[in-house]
C-alpha cells in the first residue's frame, strides 16, 4: 500500500482521517483498513483527541466502496490467497469499532458514499452530507449483498425502505438521505472546512460530547431540499414488503405505472442468488445486535468468496471486462433453492465473534 492512500493527523484536538485515493473515488483497500485499525484505538484512549473527523480526498467522492477488484484478482491469480478472508474480517472489525467508539465519530461526506464507505460513516455518531452527496448500497449489482452492517442499519429504516435500497441499489441524494435518517444534516460543500475548524475550536469534553457536536453542526446546517421518498413510500411498502424475491417481482408486475416497471427491470438484471440471500440477510438481522449482524455477514461474505460464486462473475462483468453481461447462476429466481440460500449462513472455520 502506498503510504498516501490514507492520511492521519491530529489537528485542534481532532483526529482527522482522510481517505486519499481520489482517482479511485477513495475506494477502500485492505491496506487502508489495516492502517485505520492501527490508529483509531489509540485515538479513542488519547485525551488529546476529543473527536474523529473522517473525510475523502478530491471533489468527487467520500468513499465509493471496497476495492472488490482486488478480491477478484486474487481469486484469478492466487486461489489459495488469504485476502478474501482477511479483507472482510478486518473491515468488519473496523466497522464495529466505529459503532462502539467512545468519542464522536463525524463523517463529512462531500460526494459519493457507497458500500464500504457507508460502513465507515453510517455507524458513527454523526454524518454530515454536502449537496454532492450520493448514497447507494450497490452490492447486488456484483452478486454480493449489502454488508458492512447493512443488515443492521437498513432494517431500521422506515417501512420497506431498507429492502428497497438493498435489492435495487437505488441512489439517494442528500434530501432523501436526511429524511430516511441515513445522514444527520446537510452542510454545503463550501462550508465543510469551516465546520471542521469550528469543531476543532469547540469544547467537546464531558459525557454530552455528542450533543455539543450537534450544536456546532446546527450552526452550519442548510436546507437539503424536498425529499422524493415520502411520495414513493406507499409503493415501496406495497411492493417490497413481500416474503420472497419472486413475490416482490410479482407485485411489481401487477403494479401499474412507470415506477414499478423501472424497479422490475432493475431487479431482472441482478443476480437472483444475491437478491435471495440479501432478503434472507435482512430477515435474520432485523432486531439483532450489531455484533450478531457482523457475524452473520462475515459468514455470508466467506460463502460469496468461494470459487464459482456470482460475486466473481459480477465483478468481472461490471469492473474487469466491463461487458455488462454477467452470466448469473442460476439465471432466474425460480432456480434459487432454499439450500443455496441456507448455505450462506452456516458457520465458517474462521468465524468472526466479538467480546
Amino acid at each position: 500500500m502506498s503510504e498516501s492512500e490514507i492520511l492521519f493527523e491530529v489537528k485542534d484536538g481532532l483526529g482527522v482521517i482522510t481517505l486519499n485515493r481520489p482517482k479511485a473515488l477513495n475506494a477502500l483497500s485492505y491496506g487502508m483498513i489495516l492502517e485505520m485499525e492501527k490508529v483509531i484505538p489509540g485515538w479513542e484512549k488519547d485525551p488529546a483527541v476529543k473527536a474523529v473527523i473522517l473525510r475523502g480526498a478530491g471533489d468527487r467522492a467520500f468513499c465509493a466502496g471496497g476495492d472488490v477488484a482486488g478480491l477478484y484478482r486474487e481469486m484469478r491469480d492466487d486461489p489459495k490467497g488469504t485476502l478474501r478472508r482477511d479483507f472482510f474480517r478486518d473491515e468488519y472489525i473496523v466497522n464495529r469499532r466505529i459503532y462502539r467508539y467512545a468519542k464522536p465519530w463525524i463523517s463529512l461526506i462531500d460526494g459519493i458514499n457507497m458500500g464500504g464507505g457507508v460502513g465507515l460513516s453510517a455507524h458513527g455518531s454523526h454524518s454530515v452530507a454536502s449537496e454532492k452527496f450520493l448514497f447507494a448500497m450497490p452490492e447486488t449489482t456484483i452478486g454480493l449483498f449489502p454488508d458492512v452492517g447493512g443488515g443492521y442499519f437498513l432494517t431500521r429504516l422506515k417501512g420497506a425502505l431498507g429492502t428497497f435500497l438493498a435489492l435495487t441499489s437505488h441512489r439517494l441524494k442528500v434530501a432523501d438521505a436526511i429524511w430516511a435518517g441515513i445522514v444527520d444534516a446537510h452542510v454545503p460543500s463550501a462550508r465543510m472546512d469551516e465546520l471542521q475548524a469550528a469543531l476543532g475550536a469547540a469544547d467537546l469534553a464531558g459525557p454530552d460530547a455528542n450533543r455539543k457536536v450537534d450544536a456546532v453542526i446546527a450552526r452550519f446546517s442548510a436546507d437539503g431540499g424536498m425529499p422524493t421518498l415520502p411520495s414513493l413510500m406507499p409503493d415501496i411498502d406495497r411492493c417490497f414488503s413481500a416474503e420472497t424475491v419472486a413475490e416482490i417481482e410479482a407485485k411489481l408486475r401487477a403494479h401499474p405505472g412507470e415506477w414499478a416497471a423501472k424497479q422490475l427491470a432493475a431487479l431482472l438484471k441482478l443476480s437472483p442468488l444475491s437478491m435471495a440471500i440479501t432478503l434472507e440477510q435482512l430477515r435474520r438481522c432485523a432486531n439483532r445486535s450489531f455484533e450478531d449482524v457482523m457475524t452473520i455477514e462475515y459468514r455470508m461474505s466467506q460463502r460469496c468468496m468461494q470459487a464459482g460464486h456470482d460475486f466473481f462473475e459480477g465483478v468481472r462483468a461490471l469492473l474487469i471486462d466491463k461487458d455488462q453481461k454477467p452470466q448469473w447462476n442460476p439465471p432466474s429466481i425460480d432456480g434459487v433453492t432454499r439450500e443455496m440460500v441456507e448455505d450462506h449462513f452456516k458457520p465458517v472455520a474462521n468465524d468472526l465473534f466479538f467480546d
